[in-house]
Protein backbone atom coordinates (compact mmCIF):
# COMPACT_ATOMS: atom_id res chain seq x y z
CA UNK A 1 0.00 0.00 0.00
CA UNK A 2 2.82 2.39 0.63
CA UNK A 3 4.29 2.05 -2.58
CA UNK A 4 0.97 2.60 -4.51
CA UNK A 5 0.92 5.91 -2.45
CA UNK A 6 4.47 6.89 -3.25
CA UNK A 7 3.48 6.44 -6.66
CA UNK A 8 0.42 8.24 -6.86
CA UNK A 9 2.14 10.94 -4.34
CA UNK A 10 4.44 11.58 -7.10
CA UNK A 11 2.58 11.31 -10.24
CA UNK A 12 0.06 14.38 -7.96
CA UNK A 13 3.39 16.46 -7.14
CA UNK A 14 4.57 16.54 -10.86
CA UNK A 15 0.75 17.25 -12.21
CA UNK A 16 -1.39 19.35 -10.08
CA UNK A 17 -4.75 18.40 -11.76
CA UNK A 18 -6.68 14.82 -11.88
CA UNK A 19 -7.81 13.95 -15.19
CA UNK A 20 -10.63 11.32 -15.92
CA UNK A 21 -10.65 7.53 -15.56
CA UNK A 22 -11.12 6.19 -19.26
CA UNK A 23 -7.91 4.21 -21.44
CA UNK A 24 -8.16 4.72 -25.03
CA UNK A 25 -5.79 2.97 -27.42
CA UNK A 26 -4.71 3.32 -30.81
CA UNK A 27 -2.82 0.57 -32.31
CA UNK A 28 -0.10 -0.58 -29.77
CA UNK A 29 0.15 2.73 -28.01
CA UNK A 30 -2.34 3.15 -24.82
CA UNK A 31 -2.71 6.04 -23.34
CA UNK A 32 -5.15 6.95 -20.41
CA UNK A 33 -6.28 10.36 -18.68
CA UNK A 34 -6.02 8.91 -14.89
CA UNK A 35 -2.36 10.46 -15.15
CA UNK A 36 -2.49 13.88 -13.78
CA UNK A 37 -3.06 17.00 -16.02
CA UNK A 38 -0.50 19.42 -15.68
CA UNK A 39 -1.52 22.83 -14.89
CA UNK A 40 0.21 25.72 -16.23
CA UNK A 41 2.51 27.75 -14.04
CA UNK A 42 2.05 31.34 -14.49
CA UNK A 43 5.12 33.17 -14.32
CA UNK A 44 4.62 34.88 -11.08
CA UNK A 45 6.69 38.16 -10.65
CA UNK A 46 7.69 39.20 -7.39
CA UNK A 47 7.32 42.56 -6.69
CA UNK A 48 9.55 43.92 -4.10
CA UNK A 49 12.17 46.51 -3.85
CA UNK A 50 14.59 43.55 -4.42
CA UNK A 51 16.57 44.27 -1.54
CA UNK A 52 16.68 41.40 1.42
CA UNK A 53 14.72 41.83 4.41
CA UNK A 54 12.36 44.32 2.81
CA UNK A 55 8.93 43.73 4.56
CA UNK A 56 6.28 43.89 4.15
CA UNK A 57 6.07 42.46 0.63
CA UNK A 58 4.16 41.05 -2.20
CA UNK A 59 4.76 38.24 -4.43
CA UNK A 60 2.65 36.49 -6.50
CA UNK A 61 2.13 32.97 -6.42
CA UNK A 62 -0.25 30.28 -8.51
CA UNK A 63 -3.24 32.48 -6.80
CA UNK A 64 -2.36 36.05 -7.32
CA UNK A 65 -0.81 38.25 -5.03
CA UNK A 66 0.34 37.12 -1.41
CA UNK A 67 1.97 39.81 1.40
CA UNK A 68 4.11 38.85 3.41
CA UNK A 69 4.02 41.50 6.61
CA UNK A 70 6.99 40.41 8.18
CA UNK A 71 10.38 38.26 7.43
CA UNK A 72 9.24 34.62 8.20
CA UNK A 73 10.76 33.14 11.03
CA UNK A 74 8.81 29.80 11.30
CA UNK A 75 8.14 28.11 7.71
CA UNK A 76 6.35 24.82 7.17
CA UNK A 77 7.09 23.36 3.67
CA UNK A 78 4.53 20.55 2.41
CA UNK A 79 6.48 20.61 -0.97
CA UNK A 80 9.65 18.48 -1.73
CA UNK A 81 10.51 20.75 -3.93
CA UNK A 82 9.99 24.13 -1.91
CA UNK A 83 12.15 22.36 0.93
CA UNK A 84 15.26 22.17 -1.62
CA UNK A 85 14.47 25.49 -2.46
CA UNK A 86 14.20 27.06 0.63
CA UNK A 87 17.55 25.38 1.98
CA UNK A 88 19.36 26.40 -1.21
CA UNK A 89 18.68 30.25 -0.91
CA UNK A 90 19.35 30.13 2.69
CA UNK A 91 16.21 30.12 5.00
CA UNK A 92 16.63 26.54 5.98
CA UNK A 93 17.18 27.93 9.50
CA UNK A 94 13.43 29.84 9.18
CA UNK A 95 12.02 26.43 8.42
CA UNK A 96 10.32 24.54 11.23
CA UNK A 97 8.44 21.96 9.66
CA UNK A 98 8.73 19.51 6.37
CA UNK A 99 6.54 17.06 4.68
CA UNK A 100 6.79 13.55 5.20
CA UNK A 101 8.48 13.51 1.45
CA UNK A 102 10.65 15.91 1.91
CA UNK A 103 13.33 14.04 2.41
CA UNK A 104 16.31 16.40 0.93
CA UNK A 105 18.36 18.11 2.29
CA UNK A 106 19.16 15.47 5.75
CA UNK A 107 19.26 18.52 8.01
CA UNK A 108 15.08 19.28 7.18
CA UNK A 109 13.44 18.79 9.89
CA UNK A 110 11.21 16.38 8.28
CA UNK A 111 7.57 15.32 10.57
CA UNK A 112 4.32 13.11 9.43
CA UNK A 113 3.15 16.50 7.78
CA UNK A 114 1.05 15.60 4.32
CA UNK A 115 1.62 17.71 1.88
CA UNK A 116 -1.31 15.30 -0.39
CA UNK A 117 -3.99 15.28 2.25
CA UNK A 118 -2.82 18.19 4.55
CA UNK A 119 -4.59 18.17 7.96
CA UNK A 120 -4.56 21.82 8.68
CA UNK A 121 -4.91 21.65 12.48
CA UNK A 122 -1.83 20.33 12.28
CA UNK A 123 0.12 22.79 10.67
CA UNK A 124 -0.96 25.33 12.40
CA UNK A 125 0.17 23.50 15.77
CA UNK A 126 4.02 24.97 14.11
CA UNK A 127 2.72 27.75 15.17
CA UNK A 128 4.01 29.10 11.14
CA UNK A 129 4.51 32.23 9.88
CA UNK A 130 4.51 31.06 6.55
CA UNK A 131 3.68 27.82 4.91
CA UNK A 132 4.63 26.85 1.12
CA UNK A 133 2.72 24.34 -0.79
CA UNK A 134 2.98 22.62 -4.25
CA UNK A 135 -0.32 21.20 -4.15
CA UNK A 136 -4.32 22.50 -2.53
CA UNK A 137 -7.23 19.65 -2.30
CA UNK A 138 -9.02 22.82 -2.03
CA UNK A 139 -9.39 24.65 1.28
CA UNK A 140 -5.94 24.14 2.84
CA UNK A 141 -5.12 28.01 1.42
CA UNK A 142 -8.41 29.42 2.51
CA UNK A 143 -8.06 27.47 5.55
CA UNK A 144 -4.53 29.63 6.19
CA UNK A 145 -5.79 32.57 5.22
CA UNK A 146 -8.26 32.13 7.78
CA UNK A 147 -6.28 32.02 10.58
CA UNK A 148 -3.86 34.80 9.45
CA UNK A 149 -1.38 32.72 8.15
CA UNK A 150 -0.06 33.40 4.82
CA UNK A 151 0.59 30.64 2.19
CA UNK A 152 3.03 30.36 -0.85
CA UNK A 153 1.32 27.71 -3.94
CA UNK A 154 4.56 27.18 -6.13
CA UNK A 155 2.86 23.94 -8.41
CA UNK A 156 4.91 22.37 -10.76
CA UNK A 157 6.86 23.84 -13.31
CA UNK A 158 6.19 23.38 -16.46
CA UNK A 159 9.24 24.72 -17.98
CA UNK A 160 13.01 25.83 -16.19
CA UNK A 161 12.06 29.36 -16.42
CA UNK A 162 9.19 28.36 -14.18
CA UNK A 163 11.72 26.83 -11.73
CA UNK A 164 13.91 30.13 -11.75
CA UNK A 165 10.87 32.29 -10.92
CA UNK A 166 9.90 30.12 -8.23
CA UNK A 167 13.36 30.44 -6.53
CA UNK A 168 12.70 33.89 -6.83
CA UNK A 169 9.53 34.32 -5.08
CA UNK A 170 10.74 32.11 -2.61
CA UNK A 171 13.60 34.60 -1.88
CA UNK A 172 11.43 37.69 -1.54
CA UNK A 173 9.24 36.04 0.70
CA UNK A 174 11.88 35.15 2.87
CA UNK A 175 14.04 37.60 3.07
CA UNK A 176 16.92 36.25 0.90
CA UNK A 177 16.82 37.81 -2.51
CA UNK A 178 20.40 38.09 -3.13
CA UNK A 179 21.00 34.53 -2.32
CA UNK A 180 17.95 33.34 -4.63
CA UNK A 181 19.43 35.58 -7.90
CA UNK A 182 22.61 33.25 -6.87
CA UNK A 183 21.47 30.07 -6.94
CA UNK A 184 19.65 30.83 -10.34
CA UNK A 185 22.51 32.29 -12.08
CA UNK A 186 24.52 29.25 -10.89
CA UNK A 187 21.71 26.61 -12.12
CA UNK A 188 21.97 28.22 -15.29
CA UNK A 189 25.10 28.54 -15.92
CA UNK A 190 25.75 24.98 -15.17
CA UNK A 191 22.92 23.96 -17.43
CA UNK A 192 24.45 25.92 -20.49
CA UNK A 193 27.45 24.25 -20.05
CA UNK A 194 26.13 20.70 -19.43
CA UNK A 195 24.59 21.33 -22.76
CA UNK A 196 27.41 22.57 -24.64
CA UNK A 197 29.83 19.84 -23.60
CA UNK A 198 27.41 17.07 -23.97
CA UNK A 199 28.01 15.28 -27.31
CA UNK A 200 25.06 13.09 -28.67
CA UNK A 201 24.54 11.51 -31.80
CA UNK A 202 21.53 12.53 -33.82
CA UNK A 203 18.15 9.68 -33.15
CA UNK A 204 18.71 8.93 -30.01
CA UNK A 205 15.93 7.32 -28.53
CA UNK A 206 14.72 6.47 -24.58
CA UNK A 207 11.95 5.64 -22.82
CA UNK A 208 11.38 7.08 -19.09
CA UNK A 209 9.60 4.90 -16.45
CA UNK A 210 7.69 7.01 -13.69
CA UNK A 211 6.03 3.08 -12.26
CA UNK A 212 5.62 -0.31 -13.27
CA UNK A 213 2.10 0.24 -15.24
CA UNK A 214 4.31 1.76 -17.77
CA UNK A 215 3.43 5.83 -17.27
CA UNK A 216 6.04 8.14 -18.87
CA UNK A 217 7.07 11.42 -19.10
CA UNK A 218 6.53 12.94 -22.46
CA UNK A 219 8.05 16.36 -23.39
CA UNK A 220 5.03 17.79 -22.83
CA UNK A 221 6.16 17.35 -18.88
CA UNK A 222 9.04 19.19 -16.78
CA UNK A 223 10.47 16.34 -16.97
CA UNK A 224 10.60 15.94 -20.97
CA UNK A 225 12.10 19.42 -21.06
CA UNK A 226 14.86 17.98 -19.34
CA UNK A 227 15.61 15.30 -21.45
CA UNK A 228 14.58 17.68 -24.60
CA UNK A 229 17.95 19.94 -23.54
CA UNK A 230 20.27 17.23 -24.66
CA UNK A 231 18.09 16.55 -28.03
CA UNK A 232 17.11 12.98 -27.58
CA UNK A 233 13.99 11.92 -29.08
CA UNK A 234 10.94 10.93 -26.76
CA UNK A 235 9.19 7.71 -27.55
CA UNK A 236 6.27 8.84 -25.07
CA UNK A 237 5.79 11.57 -27.19
CA UNK A 238 3.78 9.97 -30.03
CA UNK A 239 1.38 8.52 -27.04
CA UNK A 240 0.49 11.65 -25.57
CA UNK A 241 -2.53 12.70 -27.42
CA UNK A 242 -4.15 14.81 -24.99
CA UNK A 243 -0.62 16.26 -23.85
CA UNK A 244 -1.10 15.79 -20.24
CA UNK A 245 2.45 14.84 -19.81
CA UNK A 246 2.03 11.67 -18.27
CA UNK A 247 0.96 9.02 -20.90
CA UNK A 248 0.69 5.50 -20.03
CA UNK A 249 2.31 3.32 -22.37
CA UNK A 250 1.36 -0.24 -23.68
CA UNK A 251 4.40 -2.57 -23.67
CA UNK A 252 3.78 -3.53 -27.18
CA UNK A 253 4.80 -0.33 -27.94
CA UNK A 254 7.54 0.32 -26.24
CA UNK A 255 8.77 -3.21 -27.44
CA UNK A 256 7.97 -1.61 -30.91
CA UNK A 257 9.89 1.52 -30.33
CA UNK A 258 13.41 -0.36 -29.17
CA UNK A 259 14.75 2.80 -27.25
CA UNK A 260 18.70 2.68 -27.10
CA UNK A 261 18.44 3.94 -23.63
CA UNK A 262 15.83 3.17 -21.00
CA UNK A 263 15.66 4.91 -17.35
CA UNK A 264 13.88 3.57 -14.83
CA UNK A 265 12.72 6.33 -12.19
CA UNK A 266 10.83 3.26 -10.23
CA UNK A 267 13.84 1.37 -8.79
CA UNK A 268 12.99 2.92 -5.40
CA UNK A 269 10.02 0.59 -5.57
CA UNK A 270 11.36 -2.43 -6.57
CA UNK A 271 11.69 -2.62 -10.07
CA UNK A 272 15.01 -3.59 -11.27
CA UNK A 273 17.03 -3.59 -14.79
CA UNK A 274 17.66 -7.05 -14.38
CA UNK A 275 13.91 -7.65 -13.77
CA UNK A 276 13.12 -5.64 -17.31
CA UNK A 277 14.41 -8.91 -19.15
CA UNK A 278 11.61 -10.73 -17.78
CA UNK A 279 8.74 -8.63 -19.20
CA UNK A 280 7.66 -9.95 -22.53
CA UNK A 281 9.80 -9.40 -25.42
CA UNK A 282 12.07 -6.93 -23.53
CA UNK A 283 14.95 -8.85 -23.52
CA UNK A 284 15.41 -8.48 -26.89
CA UNK A 285 14.92 -4.72 -26.70
CA UNK A 286 18.67 -3.05 -28.20
CA UNK A 287 18.56 -1.24 -23.96
CA UNK A 288 17.95 -4.53 -22.47
CA UNK A 289 20.87 -6.49 -23.97
CA UNK A 290 23.17 -3.61 -24.03
CA UNK A 291 22.89 -2.92 -20.76
CA UNK A 292 21.78 1.13 -21.55
CA UNK A 293 19.47 1.29 -18.46
CA UNK A 294 19.98 3.97 -15.92
CA UNK A 295 18.76 3.75 -12.39
CA UNK A 296 17.23 7.20 -11.38
CA UNK A 297 15.94 7.98 -7.92
CA UNK A 298 11.99 8.94 -7.52
CA UNK A 299 12.03 11.80 -5.54
CA UNK A 300 14.94 13.57 -8.17
CA UNK A 301 13.18 12.56 -11.20
CA UNK A 302 10.07 14.48 -9.74
CA UNK A 303 12.07 17.42 -8.83
CA UNK A 304 12.10 20.82 -10.19
CA UNK A 305 14.58 22.45 -7.74
CA UNK A 306 18.53 23.30 -8.33
CA UNK A 307 19.22 19.66 -8.21
CA UNK A 308 17.54 19.29 -11.68
CA UNK A 309 20.90 20.29 -12.76
CA UNK A 310 22.58 16.98 -11.18
CA UNK A 311 19.66 15.31 -13.10
CA UNK A 312 20.52 16.71 -16.13
CA UNK A 313 24.72 15.68 -15.83
CA UNK A 314 23.56 12.24 -14.81
CA UNK A 315 21.38 11.88 -18.19
CA UNK A 316 24.25 13.24 -20.33
CA UNK A 317 26.78 11.38 -19.20
CA UNK A 318 24.62 8.23 -19.20
CA UNK A 319 24.00 8.95 -22.84
CA UNK A 320 26.92 10.74 -24.09
CA UNK A 321 28.42 8.78 -26.97
CA UNK A 322 25.46 6.78 -27.11
CA UNK A 323 25.28 4.76 -30.92
CA UNK A 324 21.93 4.84 -31.67
CA UNK A 325 20.62 1.10 -33.02
CA UNK A 326 18.83 2.61 -36.08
Amino acid sequence: MRRITLILTLLALVACGTGGGTTTTTGDVATTTTAPEPTTTPAPDPTTTATDGGFPVEVSDFNGAVTIEAMPERIVSLSSTGTEMLFAIGAGEQVVAVDEFSTYPPEAPITDLSGFTPNLEAIVGYEPDLVVISFDPGELVSGLEAVGVPALLLPTAMSLEDSYTQLEVLGAATGHVGKAAEVVAQMQADIDEIVATTTIPAGVTFYHEVDATLFSASSNSFLGQIYGLLGMTNIADEADIDGNGFPQLASEYIVSQDPDIIYLADVDFGVTPESLSGRPGWAEMTAVQSGAIVPLEAYLASNWGPRVVGLLELIAVSVSGLVPAS
